[in-house]
């Protein structure tokens, strides 16, 4: 029986590289893979263009091609791409913001769009805990430090009372936060002054690994920003892919971390940072030895919080349920 070929676009991370060199396969599948050196373009080929079958997508984009409750595709337990974000809030020296609540009434910048997927955590994070109101800010839309394509493939939701503008042409997130242009930056990327040390930014939390580790001590939540959609007129076609890609994606992880694991062996001397076991074996005391997990009940809290934090920035016009955004078979992974 001839397998069924399939064009399928992720990020180059560890935890799929199995799967782009062949190491892994998805059963009863002929894969071809597909990359991006800027992720969003990634997220451009699935939604604007329909180049692939099965694509990562960040989960503020795959909500956002949501139409009355209905969306071209449907997702799979899969999170290739999570990270704390309390690191990801940048400020200018001298804006007088000294603790999160200083926010209030400044100028900030956000990288892509209003509420990319860095974006949504952190404005929920600091409304829930420090009293922050993303309506008394004026909010900067555009690139950090290189030519942004314009986020033309989803709509630009935002609630009427929150005052959002393009970044001026010619102009950088970056390059504005070290100006003081601005005030603060949300980003999911590193602004190259930070990079460079640039006296004039800084974190507005410095000990940012000490915030993020407490933060999922208290909450269980390991904030999640991706996850991997299929287009669904695929899967009336075969439904039985939802449950070989997931499983796929799952084999391409356990890849991943067997080569962690047996690098601890050997000191990790296949990476250039030292004390790199140490790392590891911190994250998994905290984590658990599942520290990066699939499944819906691993991650239920983290993607209730991702999805009440959309309803309550006026992202998506109601509170969506994960029934409602993954395929029904693997609910119960």
């Amino acid at each position: 029986m001839s397998k069924l070929k399939l064009n399928i676009a992720f990020w180059d991370y560890d935890r799929t590289r199995a799967l782009a060199d062949g190491r892994v396969q998805i059963e009863g599948v002929e894969s071809t893979f597909y990359n991006a050196p800027i992720v969003t373009e990634i997220f451009r080929g699935m939604i604007g263009e329909r180049r692939f079958d099965i694509s990562e997508l960040g989960m503020t984009y795959y909500l956002r091609t949501f139409v009355d409750g209905v969306s071209p595709f449907v997702a799979i337990p899969v999170f290739p791409n999570r990270a704390f974000r309390h690191s990801a809030i940048y400020i200018h020296k001298a804006s007088g913001i000294k603790k999160p609540e200083d926010l209030n009434g400044k100028t900030i910048g956000e990288l892509a769009l209003y509420g990319h997927d860095a974006g949504i955590m952190p404005k929920g994070m600091l409304a829930e805990e420090y009293g922050f109101k993303p309506e008394t800010c004026r909010w900067v839309i555009g690139g950090l430090d290189w030519p942004l394509k314009p986020i033309d493939f989803v709509p630009h939701t935002h609630p009427a009372n929150v005052e959002v503008v393009d970044i001026p042409k010619g102009k950088e997130l970056g390059a504005m936060l070290e100006a003081g242009e601005i005030d603060a930056l949300i980003s999911a990327d590193v602004p190259k002054c930070m990079l460079d040390n640039s006296p004039k930014v800084g974190r507005l939390f410095a000990d940012f690994e000490t915030v993020e580790r407490e933060y999922y001590e208290r909450t269980g939540i390991f904030p999640i920003m991706h996850t991997v959609v299929i287009r669904k007129d695929l899967l009336v076609e075969h439904p039985e892919l939802a449950k070989l890609a997931y499983q796929g994606f799952c084999d391409a992880k356990k890849a991943a971390v067997d080569e962690y694991e047996h690098g601890l062996i050997f000191n990790s001397m296949g990476t250039m940072f030292p004390w790199f076991g140490k790392l590891v074996n911190a994250d998994r005391a905290l984590l658990g030895d599942d520290w990066w997990p699939y499944g819906i009940e691993a991650n239920r809290k983290a993607l209730e919080a991702i999805l009440r934090y959309h309803h309550e920035q006026g992202i998506t016009d109601r509170l969506f349920t994960l029934r409602e955004i993954f395929v029904p078979e693997l609910m119960t992974t």
